[in-house]
């Protein structure tokens, strides 16, 4: 199925309102959801708004009012209420922004939520301020640490961002060999998984996404890789997690925010980071390979190409659900 961006924005907001968020919540998780689908990180755009629908019906409603639990001039932490981390990700992050424009740096914490999204959401609004950022999220515990096979670790993504002279430069990862929302998709669409991401129950590897879902995803970069989710996790314990929070909820969300003047000038960081990407773009590519990216130069590419044909593709099962959605009970 083929829609406008707006068509699709209209979509998903509608489809929020009709699982309880109030306009403002819904018209922001519906704004994350198409900044996904506009990347081309389809898993984690319109389809992901079945996956919440689904965790509403399995859990029923809990949200309970965010509030502060703690808060310093440069600091702050936040109960989420079992609210989706969409909304809870993006008040801690306008929170940290608001504490490091003010004193120079901050650092909030947030716990009791689900489903944060693309951490590059959040460090996008904090580079538009200026302020270098470091965000983190722990989750459920879907994938297994570097050797084993059961999992103990969330997908564990981890951010930064940095302000520069031109485009800001993002660095955005999973530190699984799969995302949840990936091997979800594939389950809902009825494709493999590629190999050696996941694990069936008993340890085998599988590619089927059933299988992978009751077992448990490969961590991604072998033991670098598993070692740094091991440390997103403990990020998240910091910000207020359950040491392996349970299935879908209980997630922890830490962002560190800092304006580069605390430690000199920003105009000639901002210039340098620049510098430093350029050199990098103009790196000898390998023989028969593309020109060298920087992180997010694929992410805006993609953007900016979607904005210019004005168009998102997503499957039509996908567009019939949420269509269904949004129809009365």
């Amino acid at each position: 199925m083929r829609l406008t961006i707006h068509e699709a924005y209209r979509l998903a907001a509608r489809v929020m309102a009709a699982l309880g968020h109030d306009a403002q919540d819904a018209e922001l998780i519906a704004d994350h959801l198409i900044d996904c689908e506009l990347r081309g990180l389809s898993y984690g755009g319109l389809a992901r708004a079945i996956s919440i629908a689904e965790r509403i019906e399995r859990h029923g409603d809990r949200r309970r009012p965010i509030r502060i639990l703690h808060e310093t001039a440069v600091s702050a932490r936040l109960d989420g209420g079992d609210h989706i981390g969409y909304v809870v990700a993006h008040r801690a992050t306008t929170l940290a922004i608001e504490k490091a424009e003010a004193a120079g740096i901050a650092v909030v914490g947030a716990s009791d939520t689900w489903y944060t999204g693309m951490l590059s959401y959040y460090a996008e609004m904090a580079v538009a301020r200026g302020l270098v950022s470091m965000i983190a999220s722990n989750a459920s515990p879907w994938v297994a640490p570097y050797g084993a096979t059961e999992g103990r670790l969330g997908t564990n993504p981890i951010c930064f961002g940095f302000p520069s002279a031109d485009e800001p430069i993002i660095y955005d990862i999973g530190t699984s060999a799969t995302m949840h929302a990936e091997v979800t998709l594939a389950h809902r669409l009825g494709k493999e998984l590629p190999e050696n991401v996941a694990f069936d129950r008993d340890g085998a590897p599988t590619r089927d996404p059933a299988a992978a879902l009751a077992g448990a995803f490969a961590a991604w970069g072998g033991h670098k890789g598993s070692g740094l989710a091991i440390a997103v996790q403990l990020l998240g314990i910091l910000a207020g997690s359950p040491a392996m929070p349970p299935e879908l909820a209980g997630f922890g969300y830490l962002i560190v925010a800092m304006r580069p003047d605390l430690l000199g000038s920003p105009e000639t960081f901002r210039q340098n980071v620049s510098a430093f990407a350029d050199a990098v773009r103009a790196a000898r590519p390998i023989a028969g390979g593309a020109p060298v990216r920087m992180p997010f130069d694929r992410s805006r590419s993609e953007r900016e190409k979607r904005h210019a044909g004005n168009a998102i593709e997503i499957p039509d099962a996908v567009f019939r659900r949420l269509n269904e959605l949004t129809r009365p009970a």
